[in-house]
């Protein structure tokens, strides 16, 4: 560590270094989650559902995890999102008009066994997609 009268250079710049060795704070500093994030910063987005198919589940698991392609309408990105629950795929049909948000992975990754998927679905067509499920409102029509 350096000491003396001339020492706060070094001190600032040697404190600046290692603080940018944090994940956190240099995907802050550097803006990447707006560059190449394809919701931005913002934790929900619409989108259309271009297609609708199953990815199998990483190991030791086995089954299909049904998800959806989405292109969104702000940026026209396409993405893919899991469709929670059980049967819920069944609710959701192309070119409906769906609400998706973060899945909740560690690091802004996937989550579990759930391969390649960084969103869910939450709303199809502006209604709660677990109130769908559970038969308390009808899925609108567009």
């Amino acid at each position: 560590m350096a000491n003396g009268e001339f020492a706060a250079r070094k001190l600032v710049r040697s404190r600046r270094h290692q603080r940018m060795l944090k994940k956190w704070l240099k995907r802050r500093k550097l803006k990447n989650k707006q560059k190449y994030d394809p919701m931005g910063t913002v934790p929900m987005a619409k989108g259309i559902v271009l297609q609708k198919f199953a990815v199998e589940q990483k190991q030791p698991h086995s089954g299909l995890i049904k998800c959806v392609r989405v292109q969104l309408i702000k940026n026209h990105k396409v993405v893919g999102a899991f469709s929670p629950g059980d049967g819920t795929i069944n609710f959701i049909d192309e070119h409906d008009e769906v609400t998706i948000a973060g899945l909740g992975g560690s690091q802004r990754g996937a989550m579990g066994c759930i391969p390649q998927m960084k969103y869910k679905v939450i709303a199809v067509n502006g209604t709660d997609i677990e109130q769908i499920r559970r038969g308390k409102r009808e899925k609108p029509k567009r």
